[in-house]
C-alpha cells in the first residue's frame, strides 16, 4: 500500500530556500504534495507555481500585494500578511511547513505550527535568534528540523548519539568572499564585491551576512538553541571548499562530519523527508575526484562578528534578537549605498551596546523590541 503524501506548506516559495523545496518537491511529486504558499513581492511567480503544483492557498506576504494575487488566482483562497501564512502554518490538511521567510515575519507562523503539532523545516535563523528560548519550550523530539547546512550537517551527525558523548559542535563556514582580503579593503568594500560568493548560490540579503561573517553569529545563536548546548562548545570552523557543513567532535576525540556538495535541496530534502531518508537523484559529492579540503581558524579581527556572536550568547535574552534586528537593517541600508560595508558592524555594535537586556519572557514583548531595534538601527548616523 502506497504511504499518504506529505502535506506541504512553503513559507518564502519564490525566494532561494524555497526554490530549493520546490525542486525538491517537483523531484518526488509521488510523496509531497504543496498545499500552501507564501510569497512577499512577486506575485506572478507564485501565481505560477501555485498553478503548476496545482496549490489551493496562496498568501501575500506583503499585504499591498494582496489585490495581485487575487487578481492572478481568482480560483484559489487568497490571504495576506502574517495572518495568512499564520492560518496556513496550522492549517489541519498541513503536515510540515517549510519556513524560508526572513526576519521575524516567520516566528507567529512557527509558532502556530508548533504548537497545532506540524512538523517544521526551518531555514529562517531569526525564528531562534529572538525567541529561542520560547520556541524550544513549544517542540517536541523531531518536531523542529534545521534546513540551515550546517544545523542540518550537525543534527544528522548527531543521530542516535547521548549528549555526554559530545564534546564539541563545529559548524563550517565557507569564509566568504573577503576571508583573503585586508581589513581596511574590507571595511570599503562594493555592493557587488559583497554579493560575489566564491561557493554557495543565496539571496541578497543571507549572501551579504556570509561575507560580514553574520551569518555565522547568527548560526551560532541558533545551534546553542537547536542543540541545547552552553556556548563554550560551540566554535566556527573556515572550510572554503564547503564540502563539509559541519563536525561533531567527541569526547573520545572522534570527529564525525556530514560531506555533501554545497547544493541547498539536500538539507531541504533531509528535512521535509524525515524521519526517513528518501532518495532523489541529487549530485553525490565525488571523492574520486581527489579535491583539497582546507580548513583554517577564523580571524575575529577582521570580522567583528564573532564578538558580537560571543556577546550575544553570554548574555542572552533579547539581545541576540536585537543584534539581528540591527544586522537587517544594516544590511539593507548597505544594499542600496547608504552606508559603507564597515558600517553594518557599526550599527550593530552601537544598537547592542545601548540595548537594555530583557529576559524572552513574552511573545509580544520580543516583537515590540524587535521593531523599536529596527527603528533605532535606522536612525544611526555614521
Amino acid at each position: 500500500m502506497s504511504k499518504k503524501k506529505k502535506n506541504v506548506v512553503i513559507l518564502g516559495a519564490a525566494g532561494s530556500v524555497g526554490s530549493s523545496g520546490i525542486s525538491v518537491i517537483k523531484a518526488a511529486r509521488d510523496k509531497f504534495r504543496i498545499t500552501g504558499m507564501s510569497g512577499y513581492s512577486r506575485m506572478e511567480e507564485l501565481a505560477q507555481l501555485c498553478r503548476e503544483f496545482d496549490c489551493p492557498k496562496a498568501v501575500a506576504a506583503n499585504p499591498g500585494c494582496y489585490g495581485k494575487l487575487k487578481e492572478l488566482l481568482p480560483d484559489r483562497e487568497c490571504l495576506s500578511g502574517i495572518e495568512g501564512m499564520t492560518a496556513l502554518a496550522c492549517a489541519p490538511e498541513t503536515d510540515i511547513l517549510l519556513c524560508a521567510v526572513a526576519g521575524a515575519d516567520g516566528l507567529l507562523p512557527v509558532i502556530a505550527a508548533l504548537k497545532a503539532g506540524k512538523q517544521v523545516a526551518i531555514a529562517s535563523k531569526e525564528v531562534l535568534v529572538l525567541a529561542g528560548e520560547l520556541v524550544m519550550k513549544l517542540a517536541a523530539p523531531g518536531q523542529l528540523l534545521p534546513v540551515d547546512s550546517e544545523h542540518s550537517a550537525i543534527y544528522q551527525c548527531l543521530q542516535g548519539r547521548a549528549p555526554r558523548e559530545v564534546k564539541k559542535l563545529l559548524l563550517t563556514a565557507s569564509g566568504g568572499p573577503f576571508r583573503m582580503w585586508d581589513k581596511e579593503k574590507i571595511l570599503s568594500a562594493s555592493v557587488a564585491e559583497a554579493l560575489c560568493h566564491p561557493t554557495w548560490n543565496m539571496g541578497r540579503k543571507i549572501t551579504v551576512d556570509s561575507a560580514s561573517m553574520m551569518n555565522k553569529a547568527l548560526e551560532l545563536i541558533e545551534a546553542r538553541h537547536l542543540f541545547g548546548v552552553s556556548p563554550e562548545k560551540l566554535d566556527v570552523i573556515i572550510h572554503p571548499q564547503s564540502r563539509i557543513h559541519s563536525m561533531v567532535e567527541l569526547t573520545d576525540g572522534s570527529l564525525i562530519a556530514q560531506v555533501a556538495i554545497p547544493d541547498m535541496r539536500l538539507p531541504v530534502a533531509w528535512a521535509l523527508s524525515y524521519p526517513e531518508r528518501y532518495g532523489f537523484d541529487f549530485p553525490a559529492y565525488d571523492w574520486r575526484s581527489g579535491g583539497v579540503m582546507e580548513f583554517f581558524e577564523p580571524d575575529k579581527e577582521k570580522f567583528p562578528s564573532f564578538k558580537f556572536a560571543a556577546a550575544a550568547l553570554q548574555t542572552g535574552g533579547t539581545l541576540p534578537g536585537a543584534m539581528s534586528a540591527a544586522n537587517d537593517v544594516a544590511v539593507a541600508r548597505f544594499l542600496t549605498g547608504e552606508i559603507p560595508f564597515g558600517g553594518i558592524w557599526q550599527i550593530i555594535e552601537k544598537v547592542m551596546d545601548t540595548h537594555t537586556v530583557r529576559p524572552q519572557s513574552s511573545l509580544e514583548e520580543i516583537l515590540a523590541i524587535d521593531r523599536e531595534t529596527r527603528i533605532k538601527a535606522q536612525e544611526i548616523k555614521l
